[in-house]
């Protein structure tokens, strides 16, 4: 009894008492000095500071990125508003000099004589048929070429695929003269099935290139099962595959029609009057005295409107396929 009594006894000299104001810092080199052992000093914790620098930080990365996004929406969105605007001037107010932002005298002249004008009816209905029948042609292409390539990893895919990149690098107006050509011998002159021809090879390299990228994202996995289960190589692609691919091919079918219902060359090249598109009647809008801007641009605004219905209607299939490739297995 009288060793334990005298081992607390040390241990109670040898703990420093707890006084206002004296530091952990100083405690335990009191400490270290009696026992014999090196002192840790304990550091302060600063877990709330930290946590508001890290919140400074990151409203300030969200304010920043806010103002870019702001930036790009003005410089983006101001030409097709001021379009828009520019459709609701009088025609002296189109050719203002300094030109103005905002019309002096509201009125729909511009839309009545753009829409009353003979074959513009026309020109829409042969830009719809020529966009949807083109986006058919590329998405019935580039599906199965895209997939062929990915899972069956062989040299000559590969340098299909880069071919195919090459293609989309040539200048339209290189191969449009030939193709005006090619159709007229067929006897396809100046018709909506021509052009939309024409179009698919402007919008299946780049149809490829996103579908092959959106198959890449879908694991084997699936497909292994669903040959399991009794499906055949097609039966999978088109039970399993399509189905989680469904926004890819969204976005890929977005692109090619926009690719076609904005392309001018090729339809001034291969139309002369049954087929014309509106592009290229909103360009022989004219004058004694030049251009009709006012015509040219209440046309223009309507023609922008499918592509922004199309647009919104789609949106969740393309938010989707723009995500594909962040969750691949």
């Amino acid at each position: 009894m009288s060793s334990l009594e005298t081992s607390k006894s040390d241990l109670k000299q040898q703990t420093p008492e707890y006084r206002p104001g004296h530091s952990g810092v100083a405690a335990s080199a009191s400490v270290g000095a009696s026992t014999g052992r090196i002192p840790v000093p304990r550091l302060p914790r600063r877990k709330g500071r930290n946590r508001e620098g890290l919140e400074a930080g990151k409203r300030s990365t969200r304010t920043l990125l806010w103002i870019v996004l702001a930036a790009a929406l003005v410089i983006y969105g101001f030409p097709f508003v001021y379009l828009v605007l520019t459709s609701f001037k009088t025609p002296i107010d189109t050719i203002a000099v300094p030109p103005t932002i905002l019309p002096s005298e509201w009125t729909l002249e511009n839309y009545t004589s753009a829409l009353g004008r003979s074959g513009v009816l026309a020109s829409m209905i042969n830009s719809v048929q020529t966009a949807i029948v083109s986006t058919l042609l590329s998405l019935v292409l580039a599906v199965p070429a895209a997939y062929g390539i990915t899972r069956y990893k062989t040299p000559s895919g590969q340098v299909f695929i880069m071919a195919a990149l090459v293609t989309r690098m040539v200048p339209p107006v290189a191969i449009g003269i030939p193709l005006a050509s090619m159709m007229s011998a067929v006897g396809l002159a100046d018709t909506p099935i021509a052009l939309a021809i024409a179009h698919t090879t402007i919008s299946l390299p780049l149809s490829i290139w996103l579908m092959a990228s959106f198959f890449e994202a879908v694991p084997r996995d699936l497909e292994e099962a669903a040959t399991v289960d009794g499906c055949s190589r097609l039966g999978a692609l088109w039970r399993v595959v399509i189905p989680v691919v469904s926004g890819g091919i969204a976005v890929t079918a977005i692109f090619a029609f926009l690719a076609s219902w904005n392309e001018f060359l090729f339809a001034l090249l291969m139309t002369a009057v049954r087929s014309q598109t509106t592009p290229v009647v909103i360009a022989n809008f004219q004058t004694q005295f030049g251009l009709d801007w006012g015509s040219m641009t209440a046309l223009a605004a309507v023609f922008s409107i499918p592509v922004i219905l199309l647009t919104l209607l789609l949106q969740r299939h393309i938010v989707a396929g723009m995500t594909l490739g962040a969750v691949k297995g």
